[in-house]
């Protein structure tokens, strides 16, 4: 099969397309032939290695997991005996941080998937998984935001951001988010009953006062958490050394300030698929790229500048939604 494989540390011109053996089937596993996949900031940063701590778990001088890429939506090819809540043939999302989605066929545990809503293509439901359950995750499992409060979202119109502010919207609570002042009509779009321009409005300065402060771009200090909101969840970081000073600050203070890492779970992926069954969230695909340009894909998503999603296409299979080039935005 094909897949992009890595074997030092760096950039996304170090990936290389070849040719490897398919992976076999393992005890609670499935395995997927994969049709779609997105490209999430954790794709570079696992890439690059960076932050260093990270290679603690992905491999201290060269990586561990040679093919890259986490998230994935595709078709069940076969299922290992102890699985009994898929089916060869069901159409399935999911994501697996330890990688080996950038290939035709993945093998991933049975407890990180989900079965993808009637009606939605591949693309718009491999775009979900890492930021979808990040924002949700974020929201509700570590926020405990509840219906009639009120919640701060800073970086509001990437991935996690656009779908934390529908998550926000379909649990009953008022909405101030924050973006660049191109992007605010779309973060409009999104519901959000209120959205700041940074480069407009200094968010540092900004007064408001909110039940829940969430940052998934990571430029907010422990000062603006603690003056805006009741309780805080930083979600990304711009800097190590930011987040660090952030959460120094934070040991030290009585101010309930979360920082975690996504789980991937079968019971948040279903929430998430009712969700956008229910017409709740739709996700934005900003861009599109055949499966031969994942390394632009990932140089894309690096630049940080992404309004939705970007996702990646293998080649047509039986199954997979034939979706209009133009429509796709397919880039070549």
């Amino acid at each position: 099969m094909k897949a992009f494989t890595k074997s030092k540390y760096g950039g996304p011109e170090i990936l290389q397309l070849e040719e490897v053996e398919k992976p076999t089937l393992k005890d609670n596993h499935i395995l997927v032939k994969v049709v779609a996949n997105s490209a999430n900031p954790a794709d570079w940063h696992i890439l690059r290695g960076k932050p260093f701590l990270a290679r603690f778990s992905f491999g201290l001088f060269k990586p561990k997991y040679k093919i890259l890429g986490a998230d994935f939506a595709g078709i069940v090819e076969e299922t290992e005996n102890n699985v009994s809540h898929f089916k060869v043939g069901d159409r399935v999302f999911g994501e697996n941080l330890k990688g080996g989605a950038f290939a035709e066929y993945t093998c991933v545990p049975a407890n990180v998937c989900a079965i993808m809503p009637e009606g939605i293509d591949f693309p718009k439901m491999a775009s979900v998984p890492l930021a979808g359950v990040t924002a949700l995750q974020a929201l509700i499992t570590h926020g405990q935001l509840k219906e009639g409060e009120s919640v701060f979202i800073n970086g509001s119109s990437g991935g996690v951001g656009h779908f934390a502010v529908q998550i926000a919207k379909a649990y009953g609570t008022a909405v101030t988010a924050v973006c660049s002042s191109k992007n605010v009509d779309f973060v409009k779009t999104l519901g959000a009953d209120q959205v700041i321009a940074y480069d407009k409005e200094s968010i540092h300065q900004h007064d408001g006062k909110y039940n829940l402060v969430i940052d998934t771009h990571g430029n907010l200090s422990h000062k603006d958490y603690k003056r805006m909101g009741q309780r805080g969840v930083m979600v990304g970081f711009t800097t190590m050394g930011h987040m660090i000073s952030v959460l120094i600050k934070s040991a030290f203070s009585k101010f309930p300030l979360i920082q975690f890492t996504a789980e991937a779970n079968t019971k948040d992926f279903e929430t998430l698929a009712t969700l956008i069954q229910n017409g709740k969230i739709k996700v934005h695909i900003d861009r599109t790229y055949p499966y031969n340009k994942i390394p632009e894909a990932i140089n894309y998503i690096e630049s940080m500048h992404t309004k939705g999603k970007v996702a990646m296409v293998w080649e047509n299979i039986d199954g997979a939604e034939d979706v209009n080039e133009k429509e796709k935005g397919i880039n070549r």
